[in-house]
C-alpha cells in the first residue's frame, strides 16, 4: 500500500535537506524580466518541504508564505528559514493552503505538483491568488542520458517501492496543459548538477521516499549496489548527477 503522501517524508529529513538538489538562481530572473515578479509581490510556495525554494525567493528578496503538510518538513523549514522576517510557515495542502483569498501575486511548487489534485488545487490556487496570478511549477528531472546515468536510473528502478507511481515525470505536458486551460502556459529549462562524494551519493538516493531506508529491508542490497556503480563511474572520488530543472509558469484565469 503506498505511503500517505503528506507523511512520506517524515523520516528522510535530514537527508533532504543535505542532498536535495536545489535551484538555479537563473529561475528568478527569467520570472522578473518575463512576468514582472517583482519582490514586492507575496508568493505562496505550495508543498513546499523543507524550504528549498522557498530559501531561493527569500534571499531574492521576497515575501514567502510556506504551504507544507508535514509536520516534520514544516519544522525544519522554520529552523533553517525562521529567522527571515518574509518568512512565514503554515500547516495547509495545495487543495487546502489555509490562505485568505484573492491574498498572494504568485504561487510556486518546486518538486511538488506532481502529489496534488489537479483540479482541487487549480480551484484554490484561483480562490488565493490576485486577479492574473502567476503560477510557477518547477521540476529538478535528472538525466538519463550518459551510462552512468541510464545505470543509476536502473538500480533506482530495481530497489524502489513505487518509483513508477510516484515519479514526477508520470506529469507531462498534457497534464500541465489541463491544469492552466483555458490560460496557457510556457516551459523553460535551466541547467543543473550536484557533485557528491559516495557518502553524498548515497544521502541523496535516501531523500526520495520511494527508496528503502538505512533501517528498512532492502538497504544493504541497495547499499552495496550502489558502491559497486560509484565505484565503476567514479572519477577523482566524486559523481556528477545531472539534471534539467524545468519551469512551467503561466497565469490562471
Amino acid at each position: 500500500m503506498a505511503m500517505e503522501n503528506t507523511t512520506r517524508f517524515s523520516n528522510r529529513v535530514e537527508d533532504y535537506v543535505k542532498y536535495r538538489p536545489g535551484y538555479p538562481v537563473e529561475i528568478i530572473s527569467y520570472l522578473q524580466e518575463e512576468y514582472g515578479l517583482t519582490t514586492d509581490k507575496l508568493i505562496a510556495d505550495i508543498g513546499a518541504g523543507t524550504g528549498i525554494s522557498a530559501k531561493l525567493l527569500l534571499e531574492a528578496g521576497y515575501q514567502v508564505i510556506a504551504v507544507e503538510p508535514n509536520m516534520e518538513m514544516r519544522e525544519k523549514s522554520l529552523e533553517l528559514l525562521g529567522s527571515w522576517p518574509g518568512f512565514k510557515a503554515v500547516d495547509g495542502t495545495a487543495e487546502q493552503t489555509m490562505l485568505n483569498d484573492n491574498t498572494v501575486d504568485a504561487i510556486i511548487a518546486g518538486q511538488a505538483f506532481h502529489w496534488f489534485d489537479e483540479e482541487k488545487s487549480k480551484i484554490e490556487f484561483q480562490r488565493i491568488l490576485r486577479a492574473n496570478g502567476l503560477v510557477v511549477l518547477i521540476w529538478n528531472e535528472r538525466k538519463t542520458s550518459s551510462q552512468f546515468e541510464k545505470d543509476y536510473e536502473a538500480l533506482i528502478l530495481k530497489h524502489a517501492r513505487d518509483y513508477r507511481q510516484v515519479d514526477h515525470r508520470n506529469i507531462d505536458a498534457q497534464h500541465i496543459a489541463r491544469f492552466f486551460y483555458p490560460a496557457s502556459f510556457q516551459l523553460r529549462s535551466f541547467h543543473n548538477q550536484q557533485v557528491f562524494d559516495f557518502n553524498g551519493l548515497v544521502g541523496r538516493l535516501l531523500s526520495s521516499s520511494y527508496m528503502p531506508g538505512r533501517d528498512e529491508d532492502g538497504f544493504t542490497a541497495m547499499n552495496s549496489d550502489l558502491q559497486e556503480l560509484f565505484n565503476r563511474y567514479q572519477a577523482n572520488g566524486a559523481i556528477i548527477i545531472g539534471y534539467d530543472t524545468k519551469v512551467y509558469a503561466g497565469r490562471l484565469t
